[in-house]
């Protein structure tokens, strides 16, 4: 009897011992697995490299993967929540986590992806993406991001959808001209984020899916096209609150929009 007992637990035991040895093989040691902190803005360390990587591989961030959590990561969070029918807060928490490891399973982290790693290169994340506009980013002479090019869209498309063809493409063109201003962000984000430069943002209408028209509009900034001759300013008379808005030089109006410098 016990020499049976004693055979029963060494098989229990060898069984246990394989499937411990069989999950380790099949998952990969390597498998990167958030922790459960909870990110946020000023976030640093190994979970934010991964966090920036995963949102890398779909599309959402085009920054460094260095393990910051800055007002880019935060934006592409932002943007990977409302997307995925989240709350929009930029925290990252268990149910982020979750959606964002579910959407990239197959995901794993480049030398300059992790802690201690590489830097330069072209990183492994991926664009995501692709279409057309992935190919415009690669053309264009500014160099934008096919996550630029999206975000462009949105903005267009909160800011000016009922405009004229036009338009929209001004709209697009004094973001681009921001860019170039050194007195704005060195960014299409950091300009269209910063604070109180865009109604869409502050009401959240850019998050709204873009249609084509905006898209297309983006397209035609970008390949050169500046209806407003190098305007940095534009705004809706009719809705606009700000005093100092009515102090900038009037260039034209395209529609309900006065362009400025």
């Amino acid at each position: 009897m016990k020499t049976r007992l004693v055979i029963a637990t060494a098989v229990i035991v060898c069984l246990l011992f394989g499937s411990f040895a069989i999950s380790k093989q099949e998952h990969g040691a390597s498998t990167e697995t958030f922790s459960k902190a909870i990110l946020k803005q000023g976030s640093s360390g190994k979970d934010v490299y991964e966090l920036q990587g995963r949102l890398k591989k779909l599309g959402y961030y085009d920054g460094k993967v260095d393990g910051h959590f800055g007002g880019k990561t935060k934006n592409a969070v932002t943007w990977f929540q409302w997307k995925f029918g989240l709350k929009s807060d930029g925290v990252v928490g268990g149910k982020t986590k979750l959606k964002l490891w579910e959407a990239t399973k197959d995901w794993r982290p480049a030398a300059d992806e992790v802690p201690g790693g590489a830097t330069g290169g072209n990183g492994g994340g991926g664009s995501g993406g692709g279409g057309s506009g992935g190919n415009l980013a690669q053309s264009n002479k500014l160099g934008l991001s096919e996550n630029d090019l999206r975000l462009m869209a949105n903005a267009v498309y909160g800011e000016a959808r009922g405009e004229p063809y036009e338009g929209q493409v001004a709209v697009a063109a004094v973001i681009l001209n921001r860019v170039r201003d050194e007195n704005f962000p060195d960014s299409v984000s950091g300009v269209i984020f910063e604070p109180l430069a865009f109604t869409a943002v502050a009401d959240g209408q850019i998050w709204l899916e873009p249609n084509e028209r905006a898209r297309q509009a983006v397209e035609a900034a970008v390949k050169g096209w500046d209806p407003t001759n190098g305007c940095l300013y534009y705004f809706n008379p009719a809705t606009a609150t700000s005093k100092w808005i009515w102090t900038r030089q009037q260039v034209m109006t395209i529609g309900k929009h006065i362009f400025c410098i």
